[in-house]
């Protein structure tokens, strides 16, 4: 078995192919996110209020950028920077309310996802080659099962740890809780807005920065080889804390930020930094501290030239 590069989880068995695959409803996928958009558009406008509305931006910032994109993505799939395991539960489980899955489902759908679009030639579930309308319908409401899929092996800190495990266990049920909190506190207007849509919009934009930093938009880096290449997303930057800056990622997937240049928001680096500063975090990994890529081509200045000390890493 070889141990596919940027994976420590992936392992392409022989005969492993990220092309041959259906794609096929998935029920409590589908009945989930149904359920919170069917939710947010009846009962959303007939409960609004502004303290609601209030409630739903503080509410998705958070689990977005400590959640989403400081505690799932750059902590615990690239392990990009450290911090004490009490911080990194609490940003794994806000990630967890953002309602897309748990930690190791999550970690699972990541990796694959990043193997294939890595080889010569994917599904195109995992390249979004599809329509919006279509994609939409397949990345929100089905599932890739691969003919000949290649192995998982999750490293056993993660794989052992019962917080985790209960985390993937009851990763919809975690909504539960803080419904019930904001009933009390603001009745059914808190409830719709502050869980269900704030679920709708954080899944559905997930998928849409998704669906087009893998389809159009600015790019500074090739991956020569690879099947799918990132592009940036300049207009979603800031709403998606850093994660649309997507070309630099597949440039550079194990660096804690996300936006390298100037004019490039990244508030989950933010974060990560400010973490720094109360002795919370270190070992950042940035691009400079990553090893070099023979596969990785500059394709364009950007206005500001190659991040500091990869020069080298980007020679023609």
């Amino acid at each position: 078995m070889q141990l596919v590069p940027g994976s420590e989880r992936i392992v392409a068995t022989p005969g492993a192919d990220p092309t041959a695959g259906r794609v096929r409803w998935s029920p409590a996928k589908s009945l989930w996110i149904g359920g919170m958009t069917l939710a947010t558009l009846i009962a959303g406008p007939l409960l609004f209020s502004w303290s609601a509305f209030a409630l739903f931006l503080v509410a998705t910032a958070v689990t977005l950028c400590a959640g989403h994109s400081v505690g799932m993505h750059r902590r615990l799939i690239h392990n990009s920077f450290k911090c004490p395991l009490w911080l990194e539960y609490l940003c794994v489980y806000l990630g967890v309310l953002v309602g897309m899955a748990g930690p190791i489902g999550m970690i699972r759908v990541h990796d694959m996802r990043d193997w294939a679009q890595r080889q010569s030639d994917c599904h195109g579930y995992f390249g979004h080659r599809a329509g919006f309308w279509l994609d939409a319908w397949r990345q929100l409401h089905c599932e890739l099962v691969l003919q000949r899929p290649p192995d998982f092996h999750l490293e056993p800190r993660v794989a052992h740890d019962r917080v985790y495990a209960w985390m993937e266990r009851t990763w919809m049920l975690q909504q539960l809780p803080w419904a019930l909190l904001f009933y009390a506190l603001g009745g059914w207007s808190w409830v719709v807005w502050g869980v269900c849509a704030r679920v709708t919009v954080s899944v559905t934009g997930h998928w849409m920065v998704g669906y087009f930093a893998h389809r159009e938009g600015p790019q500074t880096y090739l991956v020569q080889g690879a099947s799918v290449q990132g592009h940036d997303v300049v207009i979603a930057g800031l709403v998606s804390m850093g994660e649309s800056w997507d070309n630099n990622h597949h440039a550079f997937p194990g660096s804690a930020k996300l936006g390298l240049y100037p004019g490039q928001a990244d508030l989950g680096w933010v974060l990560i930094k400010l973490f720094e500063r109360l002795g919370l975090a270190w070992d950042i990994v940035t691009p400079e501290r990553l090893p070099y890529r023979p596969a990785l081509r500059q394709v364009r200045n950007s206005g500001a030239g190659c991040p500091v000390g990869r020069r080298l890493q980007i020679r023609a």
